[in-house]
């Protein structure tokens, strides 16, 4: 039976310029193993590569896009170093691989062939949000982006707060940094009183800020954030 390689998945930082902060030494030690790598974007992975030090040359290293677009008869192509026995590494624009990221695509072909995937520890945004937000982490679900148009997230939002309620479960929320106020304007706007909501802002960057308070509390003083990555939880 021919040996195939292993599809690593590798985490990125989600903050400029925390690779020694975040990213263990472990990563460091596999990554020369690797020569292969699928990426949303090579220019920022040859650069965050380059950062960590650890390749002689980045220039011998090989680049693929896998991104949202990638189709799935594409896959056989992009994943054929690990028929040849090489090891292949997915790195994510930011954090981990999989998580609100194309990477699932990879890692679904792999387990679909019997192809060892490995998982390496790097820094989610979303679970270090949940993990100091206060609000419960046995029951959560994460939900992405809201929708664009105001009548859709008011609705959304109200449902999701029903559920929220109902289950017991805490729900987050990903978002672009300049929509920052305007998502929190709509959460503080169609919320209930009690409900309490958290935002999780830079999460290991130098302005790391995060604060959970009533929906109460929140409208009782005056916020306005910075054009930086962010997760929303709430819970009812």
């Amino acid at each position: 039976m021919p040996v195939t390689g292993k599809l690593f998945l590798i985490p990125n930082v989600i903050a400029e310029s925390t690779q020694e902060e975040v990213i263990p030494a472990s990563v460091n030690h596999i990554l020369p193993t690797i020569s292969h790598f699928l990426a949303e974007d090579i220019r920022t992975a040859r650069r965050y590569l380059s950062s960590l030090k650890i390749y002689p040359s980045i220039e011998a290293l090989h680049f693929r896009v896998l991104n949202k677009d990638t189709k799935a008869d594409e896959l056989p192509e992009l994943m054929s170093p690990l028929n040849e026995g090489l090891n292949l590494g997915v790195i994510s624009e930011s954090g981990c691989p999989g998580i609100a990221d194309p990477g699932s695509l990879a890692v679904d072909y792999a387990h679909r062939n019997k192809i060892q995937v490995v998982p390496l520890v790097g820094p989610s945004s979303i679970f270090l949000a949940l993990m100091a937000s206060g609000l419960n982490g046995q029951r959560f679900a994460f939900h992405g982006y809201l929708p664009v148009e105001s009548k859709e997230v008011a609705q959304t939002i109200k449902e999701l707060e029903k559920e929220s309620k109902q289950k017991n479960q805490t729900q987050i929320f990903i978002e672009t940094p300049y929509r920052n106020n305007s998502i929190f304007d709509h959460f503080v706007k169609n919320l209930h009183s009690e409900t309490r909501l958290t935002v999780a802002i830079d999460l290991t960057g130098k302005d790391e800020r995060v604060q959970t308070q009533s929906i109460r509390d929140w409208t009782n003083q005056k916020t306005s954030w910075p054009k930086s990555p962010a997760i929303f939880l709430f819970l009812a």
